[in-house]
């Protein structure tokens, strides 16, 4: 396979980063990625929790971790019956022991009242459709800045035009949540490459296997899963193999997995993007920088250690609804 160097050039030294084998279901192809671990960084559901909602786009998280910072994921959400769901429109980094407001949240679900309480930390990813606008008011304040690419997102899906997130991420819950059944993280695996289609979609990149595996559900169900399942192809007749013998239906399987394989290598020998990129430094901790990237077509948040990413959300804006 292609260095994912090859893929994501400057201003992310990839360097050191593997691809493995894809996966496909349907619309969706996910390409594992591995590499170095970094210790002293908290997984999503090692420390980090919701401690409370202050008021309408504004809440407090906290690393309750004995040690360890707590890397916030770019636009991570909270969703409880009842309440008014929240997200994020930018990643943060947060100190052992140390609660954090952020009142430049956003809510997802117009109308609906009822604050989120600290009991359920069940949490999302925004779809790739809503995350540039996210990142670009993530210095907005305004509890209703994300309602109206809410609205067009749904009405673009053939869903009421509210703001309400909650008719793709609840109602269509069981469709989407079948992409943690179709596909899975693998043993060691810290990133993946996401392709909707054959169009890259996004590159994830974790400190390591857990706080991937943490990540998993809430990016390949809902931050790519949405466009994936808006995308599904219909259904195809299966073709058996004409094998005779055991040897020769893995033979014809093998043949299979290389032509996979080969296929998306292709999409991956052309950079992701090109041109000049923009990197902004949005806050420092210690040996940790948090930036904002954006180039042609692509943007995304890294956090960086020694120059070295440590974490890395970075997504294609060609979905913008």
């Amino acid at each position: 396979m292609t260095e994912l160097a090859t893929l994501m050039p400057a201003p992310v030294d990839l360097t050191g980063y593997r691809l493995g084998p894809p996966q496909q279901a349907g619309a969706l192809t996910v390409v594992p990625v591995w590499g170095p671990e970094h210790a002293g960084l908290v997984p999503p559901r090692g420390g980090l929790k919701l401690r409370r909602v202050v008021g309408y786009g504004d809440l407090e998280l906290h690393n309750g971790a004995p040690e360890g910072v707590a890397v916030v994921p770019l636009h991570i959400g909270y969703i409880q019956h009842g309440a008014q769901n929240h997200a994020l429109c930018s990643a943060a980094l947060i100190a052992a022991g140390q609660t954090r407001r952020f009142e430049n949240a956003c809510c997802v679900q117009a109308g609906q009242g009822g604050y989120l309480q600290g009991r359920d930390q069940w949490f999302f990813v925004l779809p790739l459709e809503l995350r540039a606008e996210a990142l670009r008011l993530r210095g907005t304040l305004g509890f209703a800045k994300l309602w109206d690419a809410i609205a067009r997102l749904n009405e673009a899906y053939g869903l009421p035009k509210r703001g309400h997130l909650e008719q793709i991420l609840t109602r269509k819950r069981p469709i989407l949540t079948q992409w943690q059944s179709r596909l899975e993280p693998l043993p060691g695996q810290v990133g993946a490459l996401f392709f909707v289609g054959e169009r890259f979609a996004g590159m994830e990149i974790t400190p390591s296997p857990r706080y991937f595996a943490d990540m998993w559900m809430p990016l390949v169900c809902f931050a790519y899963g949405v466009a994936a399942w808006q995308a599904e192809p219909e259904p195809r007749p299966a073709e058996p193999y004409r094998a005779g013998s055991l040897a020769g239906l893995r033979a014809e399987l093998e043949r299979d997995r290389a032509a996979r394989m080969e296929r998306v290598a292709s999409w991956l020998a052309e950079p992701a993007a090109g041109g000049e990129w923009t990197v902004e430094e949005e806050e420092r901790y210690l040996d940790l920088r948090l930036s904002t990237v954006t180039g042609n077509g692509i943007a995304g948040q890294v956090v960086t250690r020694d120059g070295r990413p440590v974490y890395a959300s970075l997504f294609s804006t060609r979905w913008e609804r």
